[in-house]
């Protein structure tokens, strides 16, 4: 919770809270989920605040300092972050839908996984910014600076004028998770700022080249007493061109596990979670599905492909387990051991696959 004391102070009068910010260098306001939408905080000093989980929908932020601060996860919906400076911010997963962002210093900031849709980051320094699995559709790129910035999991062909885009330097693109603009005239302005060279974008078109089940990339998440079954499958899935990557629970630190099951959830990667005796008793367990389940129901696609190494997850009472169970179907590799009964399970997964990924009619 905010301090009520200090949210008090910043409602109040701006110019008051300066002056106290200024007396009292070395206390960083805790403004943790504050409701500030609607409020007029033109040239506020919220440098190093604590704004995570905020509503600032609406807000006045022109010309504010909010370098260092935390926005994670805040609601910045329409908001006026014209020219603001917001060095080294973590934006990570905020609402930042319409807000206007032009000219505003963004130097270092964290977008990951940021609703930017519709926001207007004309003019906007991004340098060394990391845009990655972003909502970046109806975004206004007019002249917006570009160096050593990240693009990862990105669709750039939604954007306006990034034709206009001024590239101080090189940025870091990666090249399999990013969707290049459309427009070929924009597509090489932006290749050629990035620091492309002709040769590299002549070989585009194969590297772009279409790749068998490539969209089925899969996140294994197994206990680490399944690891013998998990190895299995993701061998046999390399064979069937479908990239994997193994996320066994307990060998993997809790924030950065977090991390990674939110990059990949919310990319477009799957995942299948192999239940047992012992994963079942996984807290991050709970978390994956949870997590997956809201964005099937958000994206009306199927992500989450659960396979039962015994009954375990049919015992269960929890929510999560119940929700598990009212699926249409859980892969039954029960008997894995047996070549046989291991080969039409495995079969049957792969159907599911390509049932999941057929275009909706």
């Amino acid at each position: 919770m905010a301090n009520q004391k200090q949210m008090k102070r910043l409602k109040q009068n701006v110019a008051a809270w300066n002056i106290w910010r200024k007396a009292h260098p070395d206390i960083w306001p805790d403004l943790l989920g504050a409701a500030l939408s609607r409020t007029d905080l033109t040239g506020s000093n919220l440098s190093r605040a604590n704004l995570s989980e905020a509503n600032l929908g609406g807000t006045d932020l022109s010309g504010a300092d909010l370098s260092d601060a935390d926005l994670s996860g805040a609601i910045l919906r329409n908001a006026n972050l014209s020219k603001a400076f917001l060095n080294h911010v973590d934006l990570s997963h905020a609402d930042l839908s319409g807000a206007n962002l032009s000219e505003a210093d963004l130097f270092r900031v964290n977008l990951t996984g940021a609703d930017l849709f519709g926001a207007d980051l004309s003019k906007a320094n991004l340098a060394n910014a990391h845009l990655v699995n972003a909502n970046l559709d109806g975004v206004t790129f007019h002249q917006t600076v570009f160096f050593r910035t990240l693009f990862a999991w990105e669709d750039l062909s939604k954007g306006k004028a990034l034709g206009t885009a001024c590239h101080k330097g090189r940025s870091m693109v990666d090249i399999n998770t990013v969707t290049l603009p459309q427009d070929e005239s924009t597509r090489l302005h932006f290749l050629r700022g990035v620091g492309w060279t002709s040769t590299q974008i002549s070989l585009l078109p194969a590297l772009l080249a279409p790749r068998p089940l490539q969209s089925h990339s899969l996140f294994i998440s197994y206990a680490q007493e399944d690891e013998a079954i998990a190895l299995q499958l993701s061998r046999d899935l390399q064979e069937q061109n479908v990239p994997c990557w193994l996320v066994p629970h307990e060998s993997v630190p809790g924030n950065v596990f977090r991390e990674r099951m939110d990059q990949s959830i919310h990319s477009q990667d799957k995942l299948l979670l192999l239940l047992s005796s012992q994963s079942v008793h996984s807290a991050w367990i709970r978390y994956e599905v949870e997590l997956v389940l809201s964005r099937e129901q958000r994206d009306s696609r199927e992500f989450l492909f659960p396979i039962c190494l015994d009954d375990a997850i049919f015992d269960g009472t929890a929510p999560w387990m119940q929700s598990l169970q009212a699926r249409s179907h859980i892969g039954d590799f029960t008997h894995w051991q047996s070549d046989t009964a291991y080969q039409e399970a495995f079969s049957t997964l792969l159907r599911q696959f390509n049932v999941a990924n057929s275009p909706t009619p």
